[in-house]
């Protein structure tokens, strides 16, 4: 027996098909004003800067958007920043998966510090990041001469790049998937290993089925970012127009120089590629949508 709102209930007896008990009691116009803030606050904050962009990079018509692409550092961006996402995204994804499968498997000394390092970027600025870089490989830096003298270029180049991308983005796959792993426990992987599998057959038909959303949400969370970094990026790059700009750093580039319509066009280009990132995640969702749900009440 408990009680509810003044009535009181038999938890012994079913309730009927009909009787549904509320999960709230707030009132129908608090409801109302939690949900109108929510949407005003979203219209103001996101979607409408977002539809402000398109305008401005359509506003001259399809013609002039189409021929900002056609500028040589605007295409040199473009790729320079799917390339670093390209190889920023795979190194993440196998330091995540053995991260997390370090930490939610195995008990060992110092495994709460690892987890402190792995959520470093999130705290550290993305600007110091990218300074930390510059002291560690920068020409006045302890490895400075030596990387002149055997014509190694990272700052100033595209290993900067890839490394400082590496680093802001290196938490999103582990921190996905640690709790996760830490919540599915050992039990598969005993049950699999006492049948006779081996390490890597384990992690290939056991483990990996079992993380591979978790996974693919990391990977989608790292790829967005990697793409729209700019703090990192810009202390390493050196705004080499052309060789080290990024799409980030190329609407920059644009916007100082008054080239109003070039930069809303590449923003444009790359707020269709989070948009595409973001509809590949809705249709994942929708395809298979209680594999999904289990998988995030983990």
């Amino acid at each position: 027996m408990f009680e509810r709102e003044g009535a009181v209930y038999d938890s012994r007896r079913p309730i009927a098909p009909h009787q549904h008990l509320r999960p709230t009691t707030e009132r129908a116009w608090v409801k109302v004003l939690l949900i109108s803030i929510a949407l005003i606050y979203m219209l103001a904050i996101v979607v409408l800067p977002l539809i402000q962009v398109f305008f401005e990079a359509f506003r001259k018509g399809f013609d002039t958007y189409f021929a900002s692409f056609e500028d040589r550092g605007a295409q040199t961006a473009i790729q320079l920043t799917l390339t670093v996402a390209a190889i920023a995204v795979p190194l993440n994804l196998v330091f995540g998966v053995a991260a997390s499968w370090a930490v939610a498997k195995f008990e060992f000394w110092g495994k709460s510090f690892l987890i402190t390092l792995i959520d470093l970027p999130f705290s550290v600025s993305p600007v110091v990041s990218g300074m930390v870089y510059v002291l560690l490989f920068g020409a006045q830096s302890a490895l400075g001469p030596w990387l002149k003298a055997n014509d190694i270029e990272i700052i100033f180049a595209v290993p900067g790049i890839v490394l400082a991308t590496v680093f802001v983005t290196f938490p999103f796959i582990a921190r996905e998937l640690i709790p996760l792993m830490q919540a599915q426990g050992n039990t598969d992987e005993e049950a699999a290993i006492s049948l006779g599998a081996s390490g890597w057959q384990t992690f290939w038909r056991v483990t990996l089925p079992n993380i591979k959303w978790g996974l693919l949400y990391g990977v989608l969370l790292c790829n967005a970012r990697a793409m729209g970094e700019f703090g990192a990026v810009s202390v390493v790059s050196g705004h080499i127009r052309g060789q080290t700009t990024t799409m980030p750093l190329e609407i920059e580039i644009l916007y100082n120089e008054y080239n109003f319509t070039g930069a809303f066009a590449v923003a444009s280009l790359l707020a269709m590629l989070a948009l595409l990132t973001l509809v590949f995640k809705s249709l994942l969702e929708w395809r298979y949508g209680d594999e999904l749900a289990g998988t995030r009440r983990h």
